[in-house]
């Protein structure tokens, strides 16, 4: 019984420390660096017929005023004190529940805008919002595993695709099926020490990698092998961000700039890790066991 409830908090705990370096992370980069927001508010074509209409302003006014960019700016605050209360909520939401379940939805659904934002501002490369699955889905993923309806085998498979689909569009970009982003090359080149034209060829291999991944995941026979795979290449993923970019000599400025996109990718290894868990303990279908209202 004790080993039982023992991977059983385990799991929660993988679960809810991913939820919560989800939002802890964003809340760092909307709290104190910058969010795409301003490329919808700036939307000329979307938007100047509605300013103009609606306050009477010409589109260069609105523009060029410091009461649009002030409004942009306390709006990305609102958003980081939404992530950081959504990421205190989850870290304590065993005591937390009544109040919890709104705040993560919202945030959830913040992070979703987040992800379509980010899509806009990179001409609309629909990889680029699935690249996010996991980090938009799984606070709605948390939510559901304290559902009444829960089932061990709907939470594995909805894993699954949230896996395959951030792997895959990742991939897309490392394989070129999109322009390869220049942050790739630089991190593959400062973290191995390569030339450019090896970092092209290794993110090359990464890409097909990341296509077989989201197959073999769904197979049987291959699954665990390409979930490990999963935990390690979306926590190296997850790490080049400071490793490629540190900078002994500004340690502090290198931490602030670079370890929050650290801490909203773990969940890019952590998932993987935490299907595992999941696996081994509901090899067969099997229902929710009241050990769970317990942990």
């Amino acid at each position: 019984m004790k080993k039982h409830q023992s991977s059983l908090s385990l799991i929660f705990t993988l679960l809810l420390l991913s939820v919560f370096f989800i939002f802890i992370g964003r809340a760092w980069q909307h709290l104190f660096w910058d969010a795409p927001y301003r490329s919808f508010f700036w939307n000329e074509n979307a938007l100047k017929p509605v300013v103009e209409f609606v306050f009477q302003i010409t589109w260069q006014e609105y523009a060029t005023s410091t009461i649009t960019d002030n409004f942009i700016q306390l709006l990305i605050q609102a958003n980081g004190f939404l992530f950081l209360i959504a990421a205190l909520v989850t870290f304590l939401f065993t005591k937390t529940k009544t109040i919890a379940r709104p705040i993560i939805f919202l945030g959830g659904i913040s992070l979703t805008i987040l992800a379509i934002l980010l899509t806009k501002e990179k001409f609309y490369h629909l990889a680029q919002f699935f690249e996010h699955s996991i980090q938009f889905g799984l606070p709605f993923v948390f939510l559901y595993y304290y559902k009444s309806s829960f089932n061990p085998n709907t939470f594995i498979f909805t894993l699954k695709i949230l896996i395959a689909i951030t792997f895959f569009s990742h991939g897309l970009y490392a394989f070129g099926f999109y322009p390869v982003p220049g942050k790739f090359i630089d991190m593959t080149i400062n973290t191995l020490h390569c030339s450019e034209q090896t970092a092209y060829t290794l993110l090359y291999i990464a890409g097909i990698l990341d296509f077989i991944l989201a197959i073999l995941i769904f197979i049987p026979q291959t699954s665990i092998a390409a979930l490990w795979y999963a935990v390690f290449w979306g926590s190296i993923t997850a790490f080049a961000r400071i490793l490629a970019n540190f900078d002994i000599t500004f340690l502090w400025d290198s931490l602030h700039q670079y370890l929050y996109q650290v801490i909203y990718r773990l969940p890019h290894g952590l998932v993987p890790l935490l299907t595992l868990l999941l696996i081994k303990k509901y090899p067969v279908k099997t229902e929710k066991p009241n050990a769970f209202a317990k942990i």
